[in-house]
């Protein structure tokens, strides 16, 4: 299973890397290139609930083994583009449906380790899952530019050999093909699925189009609606995609929200550090890299210790240290990102990802020890939704704050040193969207004025831009604050038996 999510987490990566080059070579626009990165996280969070379900009705490896043929089929498509007027639109559908068979693996591929490990061994067993799936994401940069030197499209190319290893696996795995025949709730999956990609769409088109622009707010409006209107269907249908009666458990709706809280970050800081380091750092993707390792290195070490502390002791402990850790460690590090230098970062990168591995494999483990009548498809694909979403949500909402303050910053560079306001804003926002979209060290070009200004003002971007993702590192900062505050509902139980089928969970009261 580890195999099989491993091209998943890699993927999430792996694409922003190659940007640059899948740029250049089919002419892609940065608006464009940032639709076809998002339109696989979109598909991701909006169809992970359905996965999850799906899993449950047809059984976990049948799921397992469909979603890895649909998302290395897309994945094979994706690196066949042909140059010309429909290469964009050819990779936004089929990393969309790369998201899509993501959505099907992963929430199968959890449930199968929860359903073979015992309550008492499941804390570590599944800490050692994320850790393992966190190291790939971590290695996703550091492939990406070894196979990019070669060409762009091996990117896509190399899930094939690893879906194939991780179908033989399967195979010789003999997982048992545990199904809940049931109705699948194909209006439900769709109003979800359509709220989530609205919303989401909203908030990431407003840093392009401008937050003042109706269409953005009604794009991230109507999601809202379209998600209030899944919920109400939700309540009044008798086979629902998502039975939000297992909200009711205080329990599962704390780790939910500590989850969402902390994927708010997670996510992201995988994308803007590696940016970062590239931009403000002038680090190649190969040492921006190595840059995200220290985040890694902290966040293996931890997630061990959070799997025993919540086999030993449950899971509030663990969010409740964990979440104080990684917001303290976001701070420091947001403090120290001005300082233009690694070795200083590296403590605080550390410590931000030990919060991180303390916390997330304890909170998803209890969420899903929780399955009602042992439903651990459907939880999970509620779990990961919540992740997911959270992680699509938190691309979108710091892009934004990033683009904003780096073109603003810019844009005062450029009208100190001569440049009309009218022309500054529109080279600020060029600036702004490269250095953003391509992290790559690549001046301007150009004969004119403009051009000259642009490049004598460049090696003062990456101050700049270091300036801007403070904000968005203090913004992690919060969100993880936020996820503390949240582990006060946790009520401090913990499970200790399976759940019966069609009952609520057994649980063992501690103390608080």
């Amino acid at each position: 299973m580890i195999f099989a999510v491993s091209m998943v987490f890699v993927d999430q990566t792996v694409v922003s890397i190659a940007a640059p080059s899948i740029v250049e070579e089919l002419g892609l626009s940065s608006s464009g290139m940032q639709r076809v990165v998002n339109a696989y996280l979109l598909a991701l969070a909006a169809f992970f609930a359905l996965g999850g379900r799906l899993s449950d009705v047809f059984g976990h490896r049948r799921v397992v083994v469909a979603g890895t043929l649909v998302f290395v089929a897309s994945s094979v498509l994706c690196g066949s583009v042909p140059s010309g007027g429909y290469a964009e639109t050819w990779l936004i559908v089929f990393r969309a449906l790369q998201g899509l068979g993501a959505a099907l693996v992963f929430p199968s591929a959890l449930a199968v380790v929860v359903s073979v490990f015992p309550v008492g061994k499941r804390g570590r067993a599944l800490a050692l899952f994320y850790v393992l799936a966190g190291c790939l994401t971590a290695l996703g940069p550091l492939v990406g530019g070894w196979l990019t030197a070669w060409t762009w499209r091996a990117v896509f190319w190399i899930n094939l050999p690893v879906a194939v290893v991780a179908l033989v696996l399967t195979a010789l795995a003999r997982i048992p093909d545990i199904r809940r025949p049931e109705r699948i709730d194909v209006p439900g999956a769709v109003l979800v699925a359509a709220g989530m990609g609205l919303n989401v769409f909203g908030i990431q088109q407003a840093s392009v189009w401008g937050w003042t622009d109706p269409a953005a707010w009604a794009c991230i409006i109507g999601g809202l609606v379209v998600l209030a209107l899944f919920c109400g269907y939700e309540l009044h249908t008798r086979e629902p995609l998502i039975k939000l009666r297992v909200f009711r458990d205080r329990a599962f709706t704390a780790d939910s929200l500590v989850l969402f809280f902390t994927m708010l970050a997670f996510v992201p800081v995988m994308f803007f550090a590696s940016v970062y380091a590239q931009i403000s750092l002038s680090a190649s993707p190969h040492q921006a890299a190595l840059y995200l390792l220290y985040f890694f290195v902290g966040f293996g070490l931890a997630a061990q210790v959070g799997g025993r502390i919540l086999d030993k002791r449950g899971a509030r402990p663990a969010m409740r240290l964990g979440t104080a850790i990684g917001c303290a460690g976001f701070a420091l590090w947001a403090a120290h990102l001005t300082d233009l230098s690694a070795h200083d970062q590296w403590p605080y990168a550390c410590l931000a990802g030990a919060g991180m591995g303390l916390l997330l494999s304890p909170a998803s483990t209890d969420a899903v020890n929780r399955a009602t009548g042992s439903s651990y498809g459907e939880v999970t694909g509620i779990t990961q939704t919540v992740r997911n979403y959270a992680g699509a949500l938190g691309m979108a909402v710091f892009g934004s704050v990033l683009t904003h303050v780096t073109t603003s910053r810019i844009m005062q560079i450029l009208t100190t040193r001569g440049l009309a306001e009218g022309e500054a804003r529109g080279a600020a926002r060029g600036i702004a969207e490269a250095v953003i979209g391509h992290p790559d060290d690549h001046r301007p070009i150009g004969g004119g004025p403009a051009s000259a200004v642009m490049r004598g003002a460049f090696p003062d971007v990456r101050m700049d831009f270091a300036q801007a993702n403070q904000w968005v590192f203090y913004g992690m900062a919060i969100a993880l604050g936020a996820a503390h505050l949240c582990t006060l509902l946790h009520p401090g139980t913990r499970v200790t038996a399976e759940p019966a089928a069609g009952a609520e969970t057994g649980r063992e009261r501690t103390p608080r």
